[in-house]
């Protein structure tokens, strides 16, 4: 194991130990793809090297697997979030608001808001207020005001994020979901749409990557 380098390498697996340090918040184990015992040895080598823990698009087989070596190990069912923090909160920063369109994208939008609790931060949430109904997001104008950074999750033809960013003045990220039906192109109609809007102050992340979403919001909110 290399650990002058920042990282332990497991030969599957080189763990970056440093990140924490480095980015305010440990590297993030993308679950899918990797082994059951890959995705412990990884989280095991980070809680010994003292950073906190997020596991994303995890399935819960592998959680109650991981659950029996990781005690305080937490869950996320609808966002397939894993996660424990090193030391309990003891405060947390300025608001977020997570709103979807429908609730075909909450899993999308509960994987943001876990990552948003995880690293600190103040959480809301707004769901199911797409553009179908605008008068549902209107109705919570006064809380749209309150947010220092807005999560937007939305598929089908993506809109919702330029309506919320017509009426803020805070940085909207938005998330382009999987769902939809055929010329939706499984989220690639909502990122068309979300990274051609004429609306400013919009930065947009990869189809269902609401742990990015999340992350980088957190970044703007601290």
């Amino acid at each position: 194991m290399s650990l002058r380098s920042g990282f332990c390498d497991l030969g599957f697996a080189k763990v970056d130990i440093d990140r924490q340090k480095r980015r305010g918040f440990a590297e993030a184990i993308y679950c899918p793809g990797k082994t059951q015992e890959h995705i412990k040895r990884i989280a095991l080598q980070l809680i010994k090297n003292k950073q906190d823990l997020l596991l994303t698009k995890l399935d819960k087989n592998t959680f109650k697997y991981l659950k029996k070596q990781i005690p305080g190990l937490k869950y996320n069912a609808l966002g397939k979030v894993g996660f424990k923090r090193r030391k309990p909160i003891s405060e947390r920063k300025g608001l977020v608001l997570v709103i979807s369109a429908g609730t075909a994208d909450l899993p999308v939008a509960e994987e943001a808001a876990a990552t948003l609790e995880v690293m600190a931060n103040r959480v809301e949430k707004l769901y199911d207020v797409g553009v179908a109904g605008v008068h549902r997001i209107m109705h919570h104008a006064s809380l749209l005001k309150k947010a220092k950074v807005i999560i937007v999750v939305a598929g089908m033809e993506g809109a919702l994020a330029s309506l919320v960013s017509g009426l803020v003045s805070v940085p909207v990220i938005a998330v382009p979901t999987s769902c939809g039906y055929g010329a939706s192109f499984g989220g690639l109609a909502a990122l068309l749409t979300m990274l051609n809007s004429c609306s400013p102050g919009i930065s947009t992340v990869n189809i269902d990557n609401g742990f990015g979403a999340g992350y980088f919001a957190s970044l703007v909110n601290q």
